[in-house]
């Protein structure tokens, strides 16, 4: 009999660190932005708790005879830091968004999205958006800009269909 409450007692210990174990490995380890207008979520760091979005606008242009001409805009959507301050700015992450057909002029060299000699870095699509990463954002390598690739190099955005 006390063999029997024993063992009872060491199964359960087991099966309370193995529930324990599953409970705390499938934590998130990050927070999402979801963006629904959209179709995408982007996967941050913990440490970003606190985030705000700032809405922006992207313009594009196409090189004419007498001056560039404007001839797209976008959305320009920014996930910015909860420690950033207008005395001490951070490292946003920027995402723009194109139509389709704004993507194909993009990536034919018909639009020019920036000043940068090459386009901007495709994050992810759905059926109507692409969602890039412009080609010079961390160009002024303001405090995080580091922090900001290593997100972006673990492909945080996830694209879906609405």
């Amino acid at each position: 009999m006390k063999n029997k409450n024993i063992i009872f007692i060491l199964v359960l210990i087991a099966a309370i660190g193995l529930i324990s174990y599953y409970a705390l490995k499938t934590k998130p380890a990050s927070l999402e932005y979801k963006n629904s207008q959209y179709g995408f979520s982007f996967d941050l760091p913990l440490s970003w708790q606190g985030y705000t979005i700032v809405e922006s606008v992207w313009q594009g242009h196409i090189p004419g005879e007498t001056g560039d001409i404007f001839s797209e805009e976008g959305p320009l959507i920014s996930v910015r830091h909860p420690l950033w301050t207008e005395e001490k700015p951070r490292q946003d992450i920027p995402i723009m968004v194109f139509t389709i057909d704004q993507w194909d002029k993009v990536i034919a060299d018909d639009l020019f999205v920036s000043a940068a000699p090459i386009p901007p870095m495709e994050l992810g699509r759905n059926q109507n958006y692409v969602f890039a990463l412009p080609a010079r954002y961390n160009f002024a390598f303001p405090e995080g800009f580091e922090e900001v690739e290593q997100i972006i190099a673990a492909h945080p955005l996830r694209a879906f269909d609405k």
